[in-house]
C-alpha cells in the first residue's frame, strides 16, 4: 500500500502534470463512442467503462451537515457476456432514525441515436440486511452495442462513510476521476492501494468554502481531484489474497472532526488506546481471564504432566477435541468462554481464547493474537483499524520458539495454522508491554515425495509395481482431508483416474501414526498395461503429475503469487527392463533454478545395467513471489508441465533375440 498523508491545509498533496479536465453532459454520447465496437487496450473486455466521475462534498442541509455524493458514469457493453452489466443495484445505509437517501437517478439506454429512459415505476427498494438496503433496476432495450448511462445523488448523515473510490473495478476504463471538497474541521486518513499511478494528482486550499449559520467564520476547505486513464480490469487469478489488498483505488477514514463549537473528536486511535480499550473489552480482555473457570473443569494431569512442550500439545489437542468450530470468524462476536466450553462449540474466539486460558493456566505464557484471513484482506501497519481484524489466534514461546496456533480444525496439528490464517502478519496483544506486529510464516512447507518401483513384463503382459507416497506437513492436511471427503473405494477409484487408465490398484496400505499428525505414508501396489507397438515399448515414466495444468494465464499480473507456503515435491522410480531388451531412448537431464531462488527444478535420468533410475525434485522455496517475476514463474510452470507430459522412455528387443 503506499499511503498519502493528511497534510496541513497549507501543505496540500503535491500535484503532478495535469490532463485537461474531461467535461460530459449526461446524456450526449460522442459519434466515436457509438461507433466504437471493441476496446483496444483489452479485446476480450465484455463491456468498458467509457466514462466515470464522482463528486463528493460536504452540506448544510436544513441546519444538519450532510455527506453528499454524486456519480456518473458511461458503460459500453461490447458483447453477450457485458448484458450483465444492465442491472445496477445503488446500496445506501440506515439505522435507527437516520438513513442515507437516494436521489436524483436518470439512466437511459443508447442505441445509436435512440434513447430509451428507465421510468420510475421500474426503480426498486429492496432491503440487503439489517442496515443496507439497495435502489435496483434494469435498462431497457440492451443489447450489445448499448450505452448505459446513469446518475445519482446520494445524501448521507454518516460523516464517516466518506470512504474513497475504487479506481479499478472487474471492467477496464477509459477514464475515472474523483473530486472531493473537504471542509478543514473535518480529517481524514487516506491512502492509495495498488499499483497503478494516478494521471492527475492534485490537491488545493480553498479559503472560507464552506459556512453554517450561526457560527463566527467560514472554514476552509481542501479540494481534491484523482484521475486514471486507461485503467485495466483487475482479473482474479489462481494464487492471490483478498481483492482488496491490489485493486487499485484511494480509501478515506475520519481520523479527527474538530466540531465548530471548539470540540474536537478523535476516531484514530493509537495502538495504545487501542491495548487499553482491548484489555477492559468483555468480549476479548475480559474473557482471557478464565484461568480459574478452566482449572476446574479439565483434568489436572493437563497441567501437571510432562514438560511445557508436552503440556502444550496435550492442551491444544483437548481444545481442539473438545468444541466444534461454528464458523464463526470476527473478533467482537459476543464471545463467551464458559458458555462455549459447556456446550463444545464455539466461534473463533471463544475457542482459540479458551486454548489461551488452558496455556496460561498451565505456567506457559500466551498472549492473543489478532489477525484476518486470506480472503479477508491485509491489516494496515499505519494505524488501528479494528475491521480489518476478523480472526483471534493464540501465540506462545516455549524453549524460544514462537508456536502459533489455532484449535479450531481437527485436522490440522500443534504448530500449525490453517491456510486461510496464512496471511503475513497480525497483532499479539500484549497488555503488559504494549501490543505488536509478529510475521505469520507457516511453520512447515507443503511435502510430497514418490517412490515407485516397476518391472517391465516382456511383450504384452501387464507389469507389477509398487508406489510408495509420503506427504507431509500441509500436504498430509490436505491428504486427511482427500481421505475423509473420499472414504475407502471412492479414494482408490479417483486415484486410479489420477495415474491413468492402464494403472490398476490392486493392494493399498495407509499408515498414519498417531503420534506424528504431520505425516501420512501411503503403498500402492499396481499392475499396469505399458503402450507396446511393433515390439518397442513407449512409456512415460511420470505416473503421476504434480503439475497438470498452468495456474498463471494472464499476459501480465500486477500483484504477487501467494501460495501460502512453500512446496517440495520429490519422484523417483526405479524400472526393471526385462531380459532381451535394451534402452533405446531415454530423456535429458535437466535442471532449472528460478531468480533469487524462487523456484527449482532438478531432473536426472541413468542407467546401471538393466534398471533405469529416474529422479525428480521440484521446489517452490517462498511463499510468495513478486508480480515482478510472475512471467518467469509462468514459463517455469510450462518446462515443468512439459517434462512431465512428454518424458519417454523407448525400449526394443535385442536383435537377434526371442
Amino acid at each position: 500500500m503506499r499511503f498519502l498523508p493528511v497534510l496541513a491545509l497549507l501543505c496540500l498533496l503535491a500535484t503532478s502534470a495535469c490532463l485537461g479536465q474531461t467535461s460530459e453532459e449526461f446524456g450526449i454520447i460522442p459519434p466515436a463512442d457509438k461507433n466504437l465496437s471493441a476496446y483496444a487496450k483489452d479485446p476480450t473486455a465484455p463491456a468498458v467503462v467509457l466514462y466515470e466521475k464522482g463528486d463528493n462534498y460536504f452540506e448544510v442541509i436544513k441546519d444538519y451537515i450532510l455527506l453528499v455524493k454524486k456519480y456518473h458514469v458511461r458503460i459500453k457493453i461490447l458483447d453477450d457476456k457485458g448484458l450483465d452489466e444492465g442491472t445496477v443495484a445503488i446500496p445506501y445505509y440506515h439505522s435507527e432514525g437516520n438513513t442515507e437517501k437516494v436521489e436524483n437517478i436518470r439512466a437511459v439506454t443508447h442505441n445509436g441515436d435512440a434513447k430509451t429512459f428507465v421510468l420510475p415505476k421500474d426503480i426498486f427498494t429492496k432491503d440487503l440486511s439489517d442496515r443496507v438496503s439497495a435502489i435496483s433496476f434494469t435498462f431497457p432495450n440492451l443489447k450489445p452495442g448499448s450505452i448505459l448511462e446513469y446518475e445519482y445523488k446520494l445524501v448521507s448523515p454518516y460523516i464517516f462513510k466518506f470512504n474513497g473510490w475504487s479506481f479499478q473495478s472487474h471492467l477496464p476504463k477509459r477514464y475515472s476521476e474523483f473530486n472531493a471538497k473537504i471542509p478543514g474541521n473535518y480529517s481524514y486518513n487516506r491512502n492509495l492501494t495498488g499499483s497503478l499511478p494516478l494521471d492527475v494528482n492534485e490537491a488545493r486550499l480553498v479559503r472560507e468554502c464552506f459556512k453554517v449559520e450561526g457560527t463566527p467564520r467560514a472554514a476552509d476547505c481542501e479540494v481534491l481531484r484523482y484521475v486514471m486513464k486507461d485503467v485495466p480490469a483487475f482479473k482474479k487469478e489462481a494464487y492471490m489474497l483478498a481483492s482488496s489488498n491490489y485493486i487499485s483505488r484511494i480509501d478515506f477514514e475520519l481520523a479527527e472532526h474538530h466540531r465548530l463549537d471548539g470540540v474536537t473528536h478523535r476516531y484514530t486511535k493509537s495502538w495504545k488506546a487501542v491495548d487499553d480499550e482491548l484489555r477492559n473489552n468483555r468480549d476479548l480482555g475480559v474473557q482471557l481471564n478464565k484461568k480459574g473457570y478452566f482449572e476446574r473443569h479439565v483434568p489436572d494431569s493437563l497441567f501437571t504432566e510432562g514438560d511445557p512442550l508436552y503440556r502444550a500439545m496435550r492442551i491444544y489437542k483437548f481444545v481442539r477435541d473438545h468444541y466444534t468450530w461454528t464458523g464463526e470468524f470476527g473478533i467482537y462476536n459476543n464471545t463467551r468462554v464458559k458458555e462455549a466450553f459447556e456446550a463444545r462449540k464455539g466461534n473463533i474466539g471463544e475457542i482459540n481464547i479458551s486454548l489461551i486460558n488452558l496455556l496460561n493456566a498451565a505456567g506457559i505464557p500466551t498472549q492473543m493474537m489478532l489477525s484476518s484471513t486470506r480472503d479477508h484482506g491485509l491489516p494496515k501497519r499505519s494505524h488501528p483499524v479494528m475491521s480489518d481484524f476478523n480472526y483471534v489466534l493464540a501465540r506462545t514461546t516455549i524453549d524460544g520458539k514462537v508456536y502459533l496456533l489455532d484449535a479450531s480444525d481437527r485436522s490440522i496439528p500443534f504448530g500449525m495454522l490453517p491456510f486461510h490464517c496464512l496471511n503475513y502478519y497480525g497483532r499479539v496483544m500484549d497488555f503488559k508491554d504494549g501490543s505488536y506486529w509478529e510475521d505469520i510464516v507457516a511453520a512447515e512447507p507443503f511435502r510430497r515425495m514418490v517412490r515407485a518401483q516397476l518391472a517391465f513384463a516382456p511383450g504384452m503382459a501387464d507389469s507389477q509395481g509398487v508406489l510408495d507416497e509420503i506427504t507431509m506437513g500441509y500436504g498430509a492436511v490436505a491428504r486427511r482431508e482427500t481421505l475423509k471427503e473420499q472414504p475407502g473405494q471412492a479414494y482408490l477409484s479417483a486415484k486410479e483416474q489420477e495415474m491413468g487408465n492402464q494403472f490398476a490398484i490392486t493392494n493399498y496400505s495407509l499408515n498414519s501414526p498417531p503420534d506424528d499428525e504431520n505425516r501420512i505414508s501411503e503403498r500402492f501396489e499396481f499392475r499396469i498395461s505399458p503402450q507396446w507397438h511393433r515390439g518397442k515399448l513407449y512409456f512415460n515414466p511420470f505416473l503421476l503429475a504434480f503439475l497438470e495444468q498452468n495456474p498463471f494465464t494472464l499476459a501480465e499480473r500486477h500483484y504477487p503469487v501467494d501460495f501460502g507456503h512453500a512446496s517440495v515435491y520429490s519422484y523417483t522410480i526405479s524400472l526393471l527392463v526385462p531380459e532381451g531388451y535394451a534402452v533405446e531412448k531415454m530423456p535429458s537431464p535437466l535442471q532449472i533454478t528460478m531468480a533469487e531462488q524462487l523456484g527449482s527444478l532438478k531432473f536426472d535420468v541413468s542407467q546401471a545395467g538393466n534398471n533405469i533410475t529416474l529422479m525428480f525434485n521440484l521446489v517452490f522455496s517462498r511463499p510468495h513471489i513478486p508480480a515482478t517475476y510472475y512471467r518467469e514463474l509462468k514459463t517455469f510452470y510450462n518446462t515443468v508441465i512439459d517434462l512431465q507430459k512428454n518424458a519417454l522412455i523407448v525400449i526394443a528387443k535385442n536383435a537377434g533375440s526371442e
